[in-house]
């Protein structure tokens, strides 16, 4: 099959989380959790002020003990004096089905309930007690996640599934069973939800498990049987690289098939790391997949010999910083500003090519090349920069290109160019 460049998405039913919306001709959306102790109310509203600043679209937080859930309203709340109107999920296990009904305060203030069928309950109060979650969000007029995972598969419903198959002809292997007991347990909740009255396109449907290739299985079974919204993400994804690197090859390949209408990529922080790093990761996730477009990227070369110097790989950094620091106030000063590219090369090999096909770009100079740093924009020449103070000419044009092209939504997308397009200034010698 040729490849046209643009992705054909899955149809499914469009559900509005909040304001927010999720399936249907809607862009995928980026979600985040909390793991601060929802009860503080403080550092909740701290944490998730900066998960939406970072750009996380939805936030979840565990509503798990009576004091958790009495403090959902009073978190709402602040974030509203604050100008934080990001919807706010309510993670619920064991309890609650008590929890939304003992404080109406809560099931008010959140925006969607997430429920796991193999943690609402067992036994025969198992259908009661979902029953009661379910009740609530028809009250309120709440959307549902469904959320299945591996770890907390209803283990009598895998007991039962696992008989049935031992006595078929041709029994399926333990993880094919796997994966289709995580499929049937999403779809009979999510059938069972209707029943009791819940809409279609109040439902969003998710399948986690740990392992990429199993993800890939499970959702491409999921999205074949079903037309409800999906929730991706590699559940319990790991550390550094190795959950940066695992969550990417997970979600990328379903996203390039049309699957997926949100997404999480659950990072485990490093010690005393931001949480906002699992929001940058889905961000650039999709960006560079050409999904959609959160911030200014910066191309840069990896470095080599003829870069012996580090003086490219610390003005990108500060760059790449610079742009994403500015991005909560210049999303609303300056739409499009998104889609700007920015390159910062090291020497004049790829330097002035890579540079000229950015909207803006500088070319620095490599070991034994003169000290001198051409700057493109929209691909001409238009200054030459050496002395002290490259970086921060550097981020002076990108700031000032900003202002003149992206102002008014764009409108005023002028020819950028200095006086004079060969002039030298000396401003830093490398």
């Amino acid at each position: 099959m040729e490849y046209t460049g643009k992705i054909k998405r899955r149809n499914c039913h469009r559900v509005l989380i909040g304001h927010v919306p999720v399936g249907g001709d809607s862009p995928v959306v980026v979600q985040s959790m909390t793991n601060t102790d929802t009860a503080d109310v403080d550092s909740t509203v701290r944490q998730v002020y900066e998960l939406w600043q970072a750009g996380s679209e939805v936030v979840r937080i565990t509503v798990n003990s009576p004091e958790a859930a009495a403090q959902v309203g009073k978190i709402r709340e602040k974030l509203d004096a604050m100008g934080c109107d990001v919807p706010l999920v309510g993670d619920f296990h064991y309890n609650g089905h008590k929890l939304l009904a003992q404080y109406p305060d809560c099931a008010q203030a959140l925006a969607k309930y997430r429920i796991n069928p193999g943690n609402v309950g067992k036994g025969s109060k198992r259908d009661e007690q979902f029953a009661a979650m379910i009740e609530t969000a028809i009250r309120y007029d709440k959307p549902v996640r469904i959320g299945v995972n591996w770890g907390s598969l209803d283990q009598a419903k895998m007991v039962r599934m696992m008989d049935e198959n031992a006595k078929r002809a041709e029994p399926m292997s333990s993880d094919v069973l796997m994966r289709e007991a995580l499929i049937q347990s999403a779809l009979e909740s999510a059938a069972q939800a209707e029943a009791l009255g819940l809409a279609s396109d109040h439902i969003i449907i998710s399948c986690k498990v740990s392992n990429v290739q199993d993800l890939l299985l499970v959702y491409r079974d999921l999205a074949s049987r079903c037309e409800y919204p999906l929730h991706l993400g590699l559940t319990e994804a790991g550390m550094g690289s190795k959950g940066i690197v695992a969550s990417t090859a997970a979600l990328s390949l379903l996203l390039q098939e049309g699957i997926g209408d949100t997404i999480r990529v659950s990072l485990t922080p490093e010690p005393n790391e931001s949480r906002t790093k699992e929001v940058v990761v889905a961000q650039e996730i999709l960006q560079t997949m050409g999904i959609r477009s959160f911030t200014p990227l910066v191309t840069a070369c990896p470095g080599c010999g003829r870069t012996t110097s580090t003086f490219f790989q610390e003005l990108a950094q500060k760059i790449q910083r610079y742009l994403r620091d500015q991005m909560p106030v210049w999303r609303k000063q300056y739409p499009g500003v998104e889609t700007m590219s920015v390159a910062v090369m090291g020497c004049v090999v790829n330097g002035p090519g890579e540079s000229k096909l950015a909207n803006i770009g500088i070319s620095l100079p490599g070991t034994g090349e003169i000290p001198v740093a051409p700057v493109f924009v929209d691909g001409e020449k238009t200054v030459t920069l050496k002395g002290d103070a490259i970086a921060e000419e550097f981020q002076a044009i990108v700031e000032d290109y900003v202002q003149k092209n992206y102002a008014e939504g764009g409108k005023l997308r002028q020819e950028f160019k200095l006086p004079d397009q060969a002039k030298t200034i000396p401003i830093r010698a490398v």
